[in-house]
C-alpha cells in the first residue's frame, strides 16, 4: 500500500501469444486487479501466456 510520499505501485497485464510476440493488455492496475485479469483470460482457455508484472511507468505514462 502507497504512503503520502510514495504511492502504491501499480501493475499492468501482458500476454504472449504462440509466435512468442509479447504486448500490453493492461496498465496502472493494482497487483490484486492485474491477476484477476490474468487468470480470467488464462480461464477463457486461449492458448496465450498471461502474466502481471510492476508497471514501473506507473499511471502518470498511461
Amino acid at each position: 500500500m502507497g504512503t503520502p510520499d510514495r504511492p502504491a505501485a501499480t501493475h499492468r497485464v501482458m500476454r504472449q501469444d504462440d509466435n512468442g510476440n509479447r504486448f500490453l493488455v493492461a496498465r496502472g492496475l493494482t497487483r490484486p486487479a492485474a491477476e484477476a485479469m490474468a487468470a480470467e483470460f488464462e480461464a477463457r482457455g486461449h492458448k496465450q501466456l498471461y502474466w502481471t508484472e510492476p508497471d514501473e511507468a506507473g499511471p502518470a505514462a498511461q
